[in-house]
């Protein structure tokens, strides 16, 4: 494993989570599998309540925009007068989070839900977040010499906060200064990059971005390419 040193000018970690600070191995197999497992009971549970139905009617926004797409899967319009079959339509939403899930999508809405998902289970002390073993030691090195850590995920920022509060390593959240997800930009469009710094109140410069993610567009925060499946934390000093 090569073993750098983190640049003089960088003030700010910026951590990526899926194959990052966690194995994919437990987003693979462990968080995303519970969604496609139970996201019909969650919906069959939760569906009178108005964050469910929030979560309904941004999914059916985004399968409006997924129109023109292949396999696209339409969620139908709510009734306004009770009619309506409730588990026509939450087939509908199944079948739609599963067709986005197989293509591996982003979009905030499935994000949305998952979290929420993911929430109850945590609470429920269905599954604890994984993180690899030198993650936490490293994090906590960076903070005593004076960094700020902070999260980008594609995972919505009630996700990673989430992960962090209900680890093998107990509630870690006090080590993270912040998160970021989707609604900033995406991971690999430079301009998110920008906005998280200014959001931050530093320069991209005094950003290091840890991902496995080499797709990144120029000009963005200095990340070092890491192994696909592990977090090259050595590189911390």
């Amino acid at each position: 494993m090569v073993v750098l040193s983190v640049p003089a000018e960088v003030t700010v970690i910026l951590l990526d989570i899926e194959g990052t600070t966690t194995p994919i191995a437990f987003v693979k197999d462990i968080l995303f599998p519970y969604i496609k497992e139970n996201v019909k009971e969650y919906l069959q549970t939760h569906w009178e309540e108005e964050e469910c139905q929030q979560d309904v009617s941004l999914l059916r926004k985004q399968a409006e925009e997924d129109s023109h797409l292949d396999g696209a899967v339409p969620i139908p319009a709510a009734s306004g007068h009770g009619g309506g079959d409730p588990q026509q339509m939450i087939q509908a939403v199944v079948d739609n989070v599963c067709w986005q899930m197989s293509l591996d999508r982003k979009t905030t809405a499935l994000k949305q839900l998952q979290g929420h998902m993911w929430r109850a289970a945590f609470a429920a002390g269905r599954m604890k977040a994984e993180f690899f073993e030198d993650v936490v030691p490293a994090v906590r090195k960076w903070r005593e010499a004076g960094m700020k850590v902070y999260i980008y995920s594609s995972g919505s920022v009630e996700a990673q906060k989430l992960l962090f509060g209900h680890s093998t390593e107990g509630d870690i959240l006090e080590l993270v200064d912040g998160h970021f997800d989707t609604k900033i930009g995406h991971k690999v469009e430079s301009e998110s990059y920008r906005k998280i710094a200014s959001s931050i109140g530093c320069s991209t410069n005094n950003i290091l971005f840890l991902t496995d993610v080499t797709l990144v567009d120029e000009p963005c925060p200095k990340r070092p390419a890491l192994p696909r499946k592990r977090m090259c934390t050595s590189l911390w000093w």
